[in-house]
């Protein structure tokens, strides 16, 4: 993960406010700037959560057939 503000970090910090998020992650696509990912967090043990977070997501979205 790259380090420092991404194309999309003004978005990712809008919704943590208006959401008073402890975290947020963020992916885009296709959006006005490309595709995109942002992730933020004051929370050092949710950061090292957030790749078995990720797989979980991934389980799931694969386990339902990735439809609604």
């Amino acid at each position: 993960m790259a380090l420092g503000p991404g194309k999309y970090d003004e978005h990712c910090t809008q919704v943590r406010r208006e959401t008073q998020a402890t975290g947020v992650c963020l992916m885009v696509f296709d959006g006005l700037k490309g595709s995109g990912f942002s992730v933020q967090t004051e929370n050092f043990r949710l950061l090292a959560m957030l790749p078995q977070i990720l797989r979980d997501t991934a389980d799931q979205i694969e386990s339902s057939g990735g439809t609604d």
